[in-house]
């Protein structure tokens, strides 16, 4: 299973390695989590150096994509050769988007006429771009989700893990993550605002068991990564 986060030039740590760090609590051999990156290494907004674990190009075969923001976003959706390379499908995928991510996936056209999540900085240009936004942080439709705020980014973690490895697993993960004293309030906090999106509408991805919980979404998208 492989969970990439694509990280550009001037990305927000915030975002990528937040969500690198909580997915990274689910520790199976078969989990793999990735900073995706256009190139070898990138910098992020505060002069920060990662090194790519993954490229672009394995974003298509990845089983979910967070896209992560950063101060060079707009220059990323007027790349039209680096914007081609992005291959994503929501049909076999669960993609989620964080900030001005979320103009990326407006851009690809993976939005449509659902509304969205991003932050204050980023919603007039997501309006420009056809998408209705939310004052919210964090919403979901099928496969799809997105978050605004840098601090949201624990909800998209946290909705993928639920969606791949089920609602345990995704507690679990917030409540090590969570600060000391308020761990049960944050974890209910979290999977108030995603608990209406992670598990999809359809009767055939949506299973429940015998005991009247709702399965691990494995099904809902192809291992092609893992």
């Amino acid at each position: 299973m492989h969970v990439a986060i694509l990280t550009f030039q001037g990305f927000n740590e915030l975002d990528s390695l937040v969500a690198l760090g909580i997915l990274n609590r689910i520790k199976k051999p078969h989990w793999r989590v990735s900073l995706c990156c256009p190139e070898p290494a990138v910098t992020s907004m505060n002069g920060v150096v990662v090194h790519a674990q993954s490229r672009l190009e394995e974003a298509a075969t990845a089983d979910a994509v967070i896209v992560g923001s950063g101060i060079k976003t707009r220059e990323v959706v007027a790349d039209a050769s680096l914007m081609a390379s992005l291959r994503l499908d929501p049909a076999r995928q669960l993609i989620a988007a964080q900030c001005s991510g979320t103009l990326v996936l407006a851009k690809l056209g993976l939005l449509g006429a659902v509304p969205a999540c991003t932050d204050l900085t980023t919603r007039p240009w997501v309006q420009e771009a056809g998408v209705e936004v939310l004052n919210q942080p964090f919403f979901a439709a099928g496969n799809v989700a997105t978050a605004g705020g840098c601090m949201a980014s624990p909800y998209l973690a946290a909705w993928i893990i639920a969606r791949l490895e089920g609602e345990p697993a995704a507690r679990a993960a917030l409540h090590y993550v969570a600060p000391v004293g308020e761990k049960e309030a944050y974890v209910d906090l979290a999977m108030r605002n995603i608990a209406p999106y992670y598990l999809p509408s359809s009767p055939d991805l949506a299973q429940a068991d015998a005991t009247g919980d709702a399965r691990p979404l494995h099904a809902a998208v192809s291992n092609v990564g893992g």
